[in-house]
């Protein structure tokens, strides 16, 4: 299991925090960052990157959803969990006003609706094959006829066409119905970051994580783009993430895997 490994540096962090803080007063960041008095931390399911359910305790952890928890508890404010089926319906729900924070992977095109902080962690982005896939390298995913799912709206689905000339790239609705289709062999192979890839080969028996990279995924806290003066706060927030340990605990609580340094 790969899982996100930081060193601590908290003096370092805090007085970044400290300083973000000091810029814009606490009271005015509750204000700003969590407008309604809470904080709306949109998730989606069955993804170690937003929010997942241990099946031995029942306990719902990852990253969104652990960290705007933390968020919350820095700010004083209650924090509440608004779930959707998938990433592109949580990011539109940020551009509206409708969430105040979720964890996504930071594009060109997405900072053009939210305001980003900076990179949280990487992801590396592969394929899932189902068992007894005869599909054993990346080189053997570019052929006619294989079909390779990938989640509506995401990211994946903007790319892997110019990747897979010769393949066709198929949008599911949701990571559960994408699930059933390897199952059900209506899917030579599903393409997303690995952290999902390997959070829905659990689910799967006998199917396999491919080696190798197609791309990357740099992960960012987003918050709504009229809200950006509060981002060096946000900032200041990720910086003591990651280096006093609290990011690699919960990515370790979520069972993370397929995370590199952040690039």
């Amino acid at each position: 299991m790969t899982t996100v490994r930081l060193f601590a540096n908290v003096a370092f962090a805090a007085a970044i925090l400290t300083l973000s803080s000091a810029e814009v007063p606490a009271e005015d960041m509750r204000d700003l960052l969590a407008p309604t008095g809470r904080l709306r931390v949109g998730v989606f399911p069955r993804s170690s990157l937003s929010m997942i359910q241990e099946v031995n305790t029942g306990e719902t952890h990852g990253l969104s959803f652990d960290l705007g928890k933390e968020l919350a508890r820095r700010l004083d404010v209650p924090f509440e969990a608004v779930v959707y089926q998938r990433i592109a319906e949580v990011l539109n729900a940020i551009k509206s006003g409708d969430v105040d924070f979720t964890i996504s992977n930071a594009t060109p095109a997405r900072a053009l609706d939210v305001a980003f902080s900076q990179t949280l962690l990487s992801l590396e982005s592969g394929y899932l094959v189902p068992a007894g896939s005869p599909i054993m390298t990346l080189s053997d995913m570019n052929k006619s006829g294989l079909r390779v799912g990938v989640s509506k709206g995401s990211t994946s689905e903007q790319t892997l066409p110019k990747i897979l000339a010769n393949a066709s790239v198929v949008a599911v609705p949701n990571l559960k119905q994408a699930v059933q289709m390897l199952t059900q062999m209506e899917l030579d192979a599903f393409a997303t970051n690995k952290a999902i890839l390997f959070d829905m080969s659990d689910q799967i028996p006998g199917a396999r994580v491919l080696d190798g990279r197609w791309g990357l995924e740099h992960l960012a806290v987003a918050i709504p783009k009229d809200r950006e003066r509060g981002i060096e706060f946000v900032r200041g927030f990720v910086e003591e993430m990651r280096s006093s340990g609290l990011l690699a605990q919960a990515a370790q609580r979520a069972a993370l895997r397929g995370a590199v340094a952040a690039e």
